[in-house]
């Protein structure tokens, strides 16, 4: 029986999809539901799965093609595999033409990010050794060849210095590399052009004295971990911290719809976490109801989903308010963007040791400033600063009671 793959229902607010790359050519057998390409859409990348066991006997859309809901992308002859039809003149033409290099690229098992990384150092895969499960490259597996003194070896897509004369001299081109945005690249561009022509951002600072969170951290941590099964963090001093702030002062936690101020009576906080594809924030819900660990965990569940592409619209949608921490980065300071519609989000930096005076004495303590970037449209500025206070209230005297060990 013959089957058409199509694409699958888009999330809500995407109305279409980039076909990433095929993992299945034509003739080639397929299982029932093994992962036959990859569409990507301005959040997640989506996996379509052979619906049954077969063969592909025709690709209808190629690498690169924009795709919306419902259109076919391929033919599946269902059963045992078949002898695939003869290929078209023009797409004999094409594999005729195509070098060596790009016909490995295809045969090796790699992930959109890294055929994007091989194609940008028009690298061959067959010459990178992959660490990934069953041999599949990575993009560590890349980055770690073309720091090698390997990755200096001619490849099929060096190309040759050539001279034209004696006089020529012999050397690095200037050359340049126009590489269009990605999917995500492109929303995330968009969204932060419309928080700054739709909202009055301003940013507010302050600086934490986080000694006593490291004594504590240090303290406890391998008691912690010993009986929670997850190491204890900074982010969730940080996220217990602003919830109980923000139960001061809701403004804080509400969102503005057109001429209305929507207040949350729950605490679902945006991570911001850092990804081969750009900057994701998967949403842990329910934050005020968590325990340390629960959180801890939580977290660690949601920057995997993100760092391993299968994080999906239900994880990035929803937040009340967000966290970014460019201090993993070496950030000092910063003023973050608005997640809208949310109005506020919360900065962390490098921690530092800086000469403090405390009790008429100088001494050295890890100090880290805060910022906090809110919407002047309903945040005032008094409450923004009392926030702020508050949170470092909480984390220049965390109580061991709230690690419930």
């Amino acid at each position: 029986m013959t089957i058409e793959i199509k694409v699958p229902p888009l999330p809500e607010s995407v109305t279409d999809a980039t076909l990433v790359g095929w993992h299945k050519k034509v003739g080639e057998p397929v299982a029932r539901d093994e992962n036959l390409v990859d569409l990507e859409t301005d959040k997640v990348v989506l996996e379509v799965p052979a619906p049954a066991a077969g063969t592909i006997t025709k690709i209808v859309v190629e690498d690169g093609a924009i795709v919306e809901a419902g259109d076919v992308l391929a033919i599946l002859e269902e059963g045992e595999a078949v002898a695939a039809a003869p290929p078209a003149e023009k797409e004999t033409a094409k594999k005729t033409a195509e070098p060596p290099a790009a016909e490995s690229k295809r045969a090796i098992k790699t992930s959109p990010a890294v055929r994007r990384l091989l194609d940008e150092h028009d690298l061959d895969a067959t010459l990178v050794t992959g660490t990934g499960k069953d041999g599949r490259l990575t993009k560590a597996d890349v980055m770690a060849f073309l720091k090698s003194d390997d990755s200096s070896t001619v490849t099929p897509g060096d190309a040759t210095p050539t001279v034209s004369d004696d006089n020529a001299v012999v050397g690095f081109a200037r050359n340049e590399q126009r590489v269009p945005m990605t999917r995500l690249r492109a929303r995330i561009a968009e969204r932060l052009i419309e928080a700054q022509h739709t909202a009055a951002m301003l940013t507010t600072f302050n600086e934490v004295d986080l000694t006593e969170v490291m004594a504590l951290r240090k303290k406890y941590r391998d008691a912690f971990e010993k009986k929670h099964g997850v190491r204890l963090g900074f982010m969730s001093f940080f996220a217990k911290a602003a919830v109980e702030a923000l139960k001061r002062f809701p403004v804080v936690n509400a969102s503005v719809e057109d001429t209305d101020i929507i207040y949350h009576n729950y605490y679902d906080i945006g991570i911001a976490v850092s990804s081969e594809r750009g900057l994701m924030v998967p949403v842990i819900r329910d934050v005020d109801q968590m325990s340390f660990a629960e959180f801890e965990d939580a977290l660690g569940t949601v920057a995997k989903k993100v760092q391993d592409g299968t994080v999906s619209m239900d994880d990035l949608t929803g937040g009340t308010f967000t966290i970014t921490n460019g201090g993993i980065f070496g950030s000092m300071m910063s003023t973050p963007i608005l997640n809208q519609p949310q109005s506020a989000i919360l900065g962390m930096h490098n921690i530092q040791q800086r000469p403090m005076v405390i009790e008429g004495e100088i001494v050295a303590r890890p100090m880290m400033y805060l910022a906090l970037t809110y919407d002047h449209r309903i945040v005032d500025g008094k409450d923004s600063v009392q926030f702020l206070v508050a949170i470092k209230e909480q984390l220049e005297d965390p109580g061991r009671q709230l690690l419930q060990i």
